[in-house]
């Protein structure tokens, strides 16, 4: 059995899912793509392989075995883009909650049910249909859950609002012990500089009581005066807009001092650097294509 445990975003990871690229459906059409960024890359003509993506996850995997975190992987379903396992489940203290995502991606859960089934049935929670979320929106920091969202009206006219306002509530309800801080994205079905896919495309807490955050994701100022006061504007490593677009928020931190940040994010890297963590630098440029990075690839289960 797997005994789960996330209480925040960096202490020592011990068990992770990592997704998979193999068989994952080559380029979509147009139509079919679900979020800007991916749009943008079928129309450009440079939609990532599927040999680089699986390459840049080999990349992440030995970063794992190099600190001893056990790896659990999806099994894989032909001609599914299974890379992304963040959104598909996700864990809150002992608790995994299998959301409602969009139809999409629904049968990306079947990926990681020989997974579910190890974990005892009480720490299984099912949202309903009308409490649609997806991982990438929910930030575990100890007492504090943090939550992106939309409201129903943004809900029903973006198809990148992945969260609603019922989802919200429910996560209240299933953790009340909890301080629950919720935050409207921005969000734009054709302009990908414009997007919040989720919370952690433009925000994410990291060790040492700091965040990475990009201002221009949040659609309420007051949540960015909120965040402000909460870590302190000098623990707070702001991004640009560019930034956002490559995906700079998305790193993933392996315990307290230790991050897997994207090789080619010069300006963040020297930033954490100098706040004294430590930096495993890989390419994983092409699954950014998706509109994805490091955070969004991995499923923490466990983290001591």
């Amino acid at each position: 059995m797997i005994s789960l445990k996330i209480n925040n975003e960096y202490a020592q990871l011990k068990t992770v899912v990592l997704g998979i690229a193999k068989d994952f459906g080559g380029t979509p059409k147009i139509d079919d793509c679900y979020d800007p960024k991916s749009r943008e890359y079928v129309k450009n003509g440079s939609f990532p392989v599927e040999e680089s993506l699986v390459n840049e996850l080999n990349q992440f995997l030995k970063v794992f075995k190099k600190y001893n975190v056990d790896v659990l992987r999806p099994d894989n379903i032909k001609n599914l883009n299974q890379v992304f396992s963040r959104d598909i489940a996700f864990v809150i203290d002992n608790k995994i909650i299998i959301p409602n995502i969009i139809n999409e991606r629904k049968k990306e859960i079947d990926g990681v049910e020989s997974i579910i089934e190890k974990i005892d049935s009480k720490n299984i929670v099912i949202l309903s249909e009308e409490s649609s979320i997806e991982g990438g929106d929910i930030i575990v920091h100890n007492e504090d859950i943090f939550i992106g969202y939309s409201n129903n009206e943004d809900f029903d006219k973006y198809q990148v609002a992945r969260t609603n306002e019922k989802a919200v509530f429910d996560i209240k309800d299933l953790f009340p012990k909890k301080n629950i801080f919720a935050f409207e994205l921005n969000k734009s079905d054709r302009d990908p500089k414009e997007n919040a896919l989720h919370l952690d495309c433009c925000f994410q807490p990291i060790g040492k009581g700091m965040a990475i955050l990009y201002e221009g994701g949040f659609k309420n100022k007051s949540d960015i005066i909120l965040l402000e006061s909460y870590f302190g504007t000098n623990n707070l490593i702001r991004i640009t807009k560019e930034e956002m677009y490559n995906m700079n928020s998305n790193v993933f931190s392996i315990s307290e001092n230790v991050i897997v940040s994207e090789k080619n994010f010069y300006r963040l890297n020297s930033i954490l650097r100098e706040s004294g963590f430590y930096i495993e630098e890989i390419n994983f440029s092409e699954i950014a294509k998706m509109e994805g990075l490091l955070r969004c690839a991995t499923l923490p289960l466990i983290r001591l």
